[in-house]
């Protein structure tokens, strides 16, 4: 009978604690990430994250980012990342999304040992070049912060009222004005953000394995050389023959090559498929765009309309970080090329305007997220 109430009682514990990670993630967080001094505030909104990094040498030698993110209260998993440069030395940033060498992408484990204590360690990557690894995570929840700013009252009052996600999303917009370029609203053709179905319209495609071929593999010419005819030695002579020609690369390879990934947002992978819808976005303008997975072309010549193109990713074919890359084959006739992805992932839906011009592309992690400790 007592080992049956401590097992009740372990079950019981872990279940309050599951609870208490899904509604104790929001608050601040300060420890280093990458060795760096660092105060955060992360505020849950729906499956999403959004809030605010400080990374500061004292209260006034610090840089300011906002955030965006995800949380998994199944697996405890936290995927967060630096969105734009708000303040560096008390001088606003460009407040815009931008290539940034110092922006980073955080994994941790959000860790409740017991008590009031809470932990988020993992480790941190540059957020546009996953191959660039920067150092560890480690973070403990505090109940005030070093630097005060808005997001302290939905904090203070998220049990009480401020976890309403458009209030918290008047706070995130608060002061940054246009992150990307707006292009002119015309409601004949804007994106309903309920429309969850393909009409039939635009093409649902799924991407190939990862050993088939992308859609413009360049044709590979084979060169049969034939030998010479023996001559005597005296008559030799010396013939030298040509290596073949590399295969050039398409014009959008050159563009993929030669612009800067910029990171608009991650997708968890927690379902065996991912789809992901591109329209136009806001006014359908002609814009044209391809797609490349892992640094191969998948698909390209991609016309944008109010309808969906879709596309479905099976997680099979799927690395742990993927990098999923929107090249602006044109900027259609309002600058720059802007698109709106809606990825389905199992009963997940996230949404992501995405915008790439002639010096960069827009780029979406695919990450599998990192389980918790139990």
């Amino acid at each position: 009978m007592k080992q049956l109430c401590l097992v009740f009682s372990l079950m019981l514990f872990t279940t309050l604690c599951s609870n208490l990670f899904a509604q104790n993630i929001t608050g601040v967080w300060r420890g280093k990430i990458n060795g760096s001094n660092t105060e955060i505030k992360l505020i849950k909104s729906g499956d999403n994250l959004v809030g605010v990094a400080y990374y500061y040498h004292n209260r006034n030698a610090f840089k300011r980012y906002s955030i965006k993110g995800h949380f998994d209260p199944a697996t405890n998993s936290v995927i967060w990342w630096d969105e734009m440069l708000l303040e560096e030395k008390g001088k606003k940033g460009l407040l815009q999304i931008s290539a940034d060498p110092a922006a980073q992408l955080m994994v941790a484990d959000f860790n409740c040992p017991g008590g009031e204590e809470m932990y988020l360690d993992g480790e941190s990557s540059n957020r546009d070049n996953k191959s660039i690894r920067n150092g560890s995570v480690q973070l403990e929840k505090r109940k005030k912060p070093l630097f005060p700013d808005e997001w302290d009252f939905i904090i203070d009052n998220y049990l009480v009222g401020t976890n309403d996600p458009e209030l918290i999303d008047s706070i995130s917009n608060m002061g940054i004005g246009s992150k990307i370029p707006e292009e002119p609203s015309l409601d004949a053709v804007a994106i309903k953000p309920g429309a969850q179905k393909n009409d039939g319209t635009a093409p649902v495609v799924t991407a190939p394995a990862s050993s088939t071929p992308a859609v413009t593999t360049p044709a590979v010419t084979t060169t049969v050389i034939t030998p010479p005819p023996t001559v005597k030695p005296d008559t030799v002579e010396t013939q030298v023959v040509a290596a073949p020609a590399k295969p050039t690369p398409s014009v959008n390879e050159t563009k993929f090559t030669a612009r800067k990934n910029v990171l608009q947002t991650v997708i968890p992978i927690t379902a065996q498929t991912i789809e992901l819808r591109f329209y136009d976005n806001a006014q359908v303008d002609g814009d044209s765009i391809a797609l490349f997975l892992n640094g191969k072309l998948l698909f390209q010549h991609i016309r944008l309309t109010d309808q969906p193109y879709t596309i479905r990713l099976n997680a099979d074919e799927l690395g742990e970080d993927n990098e999923l890359v929107m090249v602006a084959e044109n900027l259609g006739s309002i600058p720059p090329n802007t698109s709106l992805m809606v990825a389905i992932v199992g009963d997940k839906r996230y949404e992501a305007r995405l915008f790439a011009n002639e010096q960069s592309s827009a780029m979406v992690r695919i990450m599998r997220p990192k389980p918790g400790e139990q």
